[in-house]
């Protein structure tokens, strides 16, 4: 059993920050890429940002210089400092990783989390 608990969302001011955490727990060996995507009312899931196992980086554009991913391996858990929020950036926010479970005859697997609601007022 793998749980992915997102937290850290709420409702924010535009131009303020928010930090989003993401713990993966369970029967897990080792994680690979992890990931934060964001879905708004009537539109579709998007990437947001996502970090390789060796802290390799890439971002929407629509987020570079705004969002920063991060992650702590010896936590299994990952971060997003999200700053001058934008009434834009409103969604909720899911995080995705790749876990490998199962022992000698594992397999690599994705998982979401719940997601988190995030709101920017003007």
């Amino acid at each position: 059993q793998v749980h992915v608990v997102e937290s850290g969302g709420g409702l924010v001011q535009a131009g303020g920050s928010l930090r989003l955490s993401c713990v993966v727990s369970g029967s897990i060996a080792s994680i690979g890429a992890m990931g934060w995507y964001r879905q708004a009312p009537g539109k579709e899931r998007d990437l947001v940002a996502r970090i390789t196992s060796g802290g390799t980086t890439n971002y929407a554009d629509s987020v570079k210089g705004r969002f920063t991913i991060s992650r702590d391996n010896t936590k299994n858990t990952q971060y997003l400092q999200m700053n001058s929020l934008k009434p834009d950036d409103t969604a909720v926010y899911y995080c995705n990783a790749d876990a490998y479970v199962g022992n000698l005859y594992g397999s690599w697997r994705n998982y979401w989390g719940q997601g988190t609601q995030v709101t920017v007022s003007s």
